[in-house]
Order: C-alpha cells, then sequence, then structure tokens
C-alpha cells in the first residue's frame, strides 16, 4: 500500500528580459557502451532507430567507434572504446552502459563555455573548432552531476551527417507516420542523498534555468521507499531536466538502488515523445522491448479518475500504459525495464495531449512496479 498522493508545488517559470545562455534545444545525447556494434542494431531493430552516421577506423578514428542514429528530432551517439585505457573504458568499468553527454545545441559554444565557466560550472573542453569537407561546428563541454557533461554544439551552416569525422550511413524518415518516436520530453538525473538543491541552484545559476515543479518525499513515496524530485526548465520550455535524490524509507528506493549499480550519480532515464502512444507501444513490444507490469486494477478507476480521452481504456490496460491528467490536459506514459545489464538507465514513452506535468498520479502505480522489479532483483 502507498502513502497518500500529495499534490506537488507549481512554480511558473518567469519569463526572463534576456536569455544569459540562449539554447536551441537538446543536440544529441551519447551514451559510452560496452559494445556500440551490438547497441546499435538494439536501437534499430527494438526500437526503431535509423543509423544515420558512424566514425571508426574506416574513418581515421583509431581509438573509439561511434555510431549515430535517429528518429524524429531524436539524435543518440553509440560509443565503444576499440583499444581500452581510455576514458571511454574507465567510464563504461565504472558505469556500465550510461549517458557520458547530453549536449546542447548554442548559438555560439565560446560564449555559452564562457558563461558558464564563470557563474560556477567546471570548464572540461574549451571551446575549439572542428572541419572537414562539409564545414566547420564549434564544440566545448562543461560537468554537471556525476561523471556526466554537457557537451555545447554550435553548428552554423555545417552541412555534414553529424559532426566533422562521420560518414554518412543513412537517412532517417522525414515523414511522422514511419516514426514511432518524435523528440525528447525529457531527460532525469539521480543524485546522493543531500545533493538536489545543490543541482537545481547549478542549473539556475549556470544555465538560468528556473524550478518547473518540486515534488517531495511524501508525493513519491510508496510503504517501502520514496524520493524526492524538482524539474528545472529553460524559458521556452523545451529542454526540462528532472533531478531526484533518495528519501530516508524503510526499504532501498529505486534511487538508492541506481547509485549503488551506476556508481554514482547521472542520467537515469530519457523520456521520449510519441503522437500514438498505443501504436508506439504494441510495436516496440513485438520488437522485444519489455515495459514495467501494471496491475489490472489500476485501470479500473481511469475513467472516473480521468474523464474524456482518445484512446480506449482496453487498449491501455492490454499494453500497460499509463494515463493521468492535470488542469491543462492529459498524458500518457509507459516505462521500459532497465535496458542494459545493470538496473540503472531506462527509457520513458510519453504522449502529451496539452498536459504539462510527468504524469504524478500515476506514482503510485510507477513506483510499486519499480519495487516489484527490485524485489526480484534481490535489491529492495
Amino acid at each position: 500500500m502507498a502513502t497518500e498522493q500529495v499534490a506537488p508545488r507549481t512554480v511558473a517559470p518567469p519569463v526572463p528580459e534576456h536569455d544569459r545562455m540562449p539554447i536551441h534545444g537538446i543536440d544529441h545525447v551519447e551514451f559510452y557502451v560496452g559494445n556500440a556494434a551490438q547497441a546499435t542494431y538494439y536501437f534499430t531493430h527494438a526500437f526503431g532507430f535509423t543509423e544515420t552516421a558512424y566514425a571508426g577506423l574506416e574513418t581515421a578514428h583509431r581509438h573509439r567507434r561511434s555510431h549515430v542514429v535517429e528518429q524524429g528530432r531524436i539524435r543518440f551517439v553509440l560509443t565503444g572504446t576499440l583499444r581500452g585505457g581510455d576514458e571511454i573504458a574507465d567510464h563504461h568499468a565504472r558505469h556500465g552502459d550510461g549517458v557520458h553527454k547530453i549536449a546542447l545545441s548554442v548559438p555560439d559554444a565560446a560564449a555559452a563555455y564562457e558563461h558558464a565557466v564563470s557563474h560556477g560550472a567546471r570548464g572540461v573542453q574549451t571551446p575549439h573548432w572542428v572541419e572537414d569537407e562539409h564545414g566547420r561546428v564549434q564544440l566545448s563541454s562543461v560537468a554537471t552531476y556525476g561523471d556526466t557533461l554537457h557537451l555545447f554544439v554550435q553548428r552554423d551552416d555545417y552541412r555534414g551527417p553529424f559532426l566533422p569525422g562521420y560518414e554518412r550511413r543513412g537517412e532517417a524518415p522525414s515523414n511522422p507516420d514511419d516514426m514511432l518516436l518524435m523528440g525528447i520530453d525529457h531527460i532525469v538525473g539521480n543524485v546522493e542523498l543531500g545533493h538536489m538543491d545543490e543541482w537545481v541552484r547549478y542549473y539556475e545559476r549556470v544555465f538560468g534555468m528556473t524550478e518547473m515543479i518540486h515534488f517531495s518525499d511524501e508525493a513519491i513515496s510508496t510503504e517501502y521507499s520514496a524520493l524526492m524530485s524538482k524539474v528545472v526548465t529553460d524559458g521556452s520550455g523545451r529542454i526540462k531536466f528532472p533531478i531526484n535524490e533518495p528519501a530516508e524509507s524503510k526499504r532501498k528506493s529505486q534511487i538508492e538502488e541506481y547509485i549503488e549499480y551506476y556508481n554514482g550519480a547521472g542520467a537515469q532515464h530519457i523520456a521520449m515523445a510519441t503522437r500514438d502512444i498505443v501504436r508506439c507501444v504494441s510495436e516496440l513490444r513485438g520488437r522485444g522491448v519489455e515495459f514495467l507490469h501494471i496491475p489490472e486494477e489500476y485501470y479500473d478507476d481511469v475513467p472516473e479518475r480521468i474523464g474524456e480521452i482518445d484512446e480506449q481504456i482496453d487498449d491501455l490496460r492490454r499494453l500497460g500504459i499509463l494515463v493521468d491528467r492535470d488542469d491543462e490536459g492529459y498524458l500518457l506514459q509507459i516505462f521500459t525495464k532497465p535496458i542494459g545489464d545493470r538496473p540503472t538507465v531506462f527509457f520513458e514513452i510519453i504522449e502529451r495531449h496539452g498536459a504539462r506535468g510527468f504524469g504524478e498520479g500515476n506514482f503510485k502505480a510507477l513506483f510499486e512496479a519499480i519495487e516489484r522489479e527490485q524485489e526480484k532483483r534481490g535489491n529492495l
């Protein structure tokens, strides 16, 4: 049994007079993985991505192999080491398959770097240009929680398939009817106990973001475990970064399990938006993607709790899709099981119909589903 749900505290983000850190959006997310070739096969065959670019020995990259996969506005880079003993191998040995870079598209990578560092960010890669026959791109990076980096990418009029040094492998479909997934809705970070507010202040100070919503441990809890979460967003609302930390409870929370197996803070899950979640989840299940199990009784009060929706309740029940409503509309969401060997990184599939929230009405069902998986692993 879960404790009573408590309404989250919502903070309306102010509209800044001047954007101190202009960001166009998320350019790409780079995973460091144990086997980039096999990860690429999984992403293309299980999730419907298209490999669009590649870098490796054939493109004069002697120490790493990277495959770029795309779908809609989502771009993932899957990178593995070729010789070991380097940053990629060290990251994978410590964390398993995980997110190393959350790359942000900016109009000026040098200005973004200087602003970030002057406001307390730790600089990692100073601004520099890389180029090939397709043009040039300016890059720089700063550290965020754990071993995760924010890479600033200034593309200007670059015409290559991804970045200089990559060769083209294919073209992702441009027709929405041919896509299961359309874009990145949000990326969730898990941090250690007592560090959530520190990282919220970091994003406010460094990126000029604002706190959008706050979930207390009373709002996100079950009989056994709890966590706290705050969501920061940019002025446009296009970029949303929820940040979680564990809360004291009877047993080990999902955040504690993540931090134990990831060996520190990191990106917990990426929420990917779809226009037709019923079709999307049906196809993903058919391709072998595993999702958390939601008990049948969850759907008994959906019509009364949510009201009228476009989808059929029987479809949601059959597929295990959760549904929630706020003052601006409703959303549908579902969560995969961990996508790697460790119980760490997973994906969320989300379809919004006006709702701006994160499915707080589903926290009870979601967290009890996660606890059932933790219990199977002996980690609850």
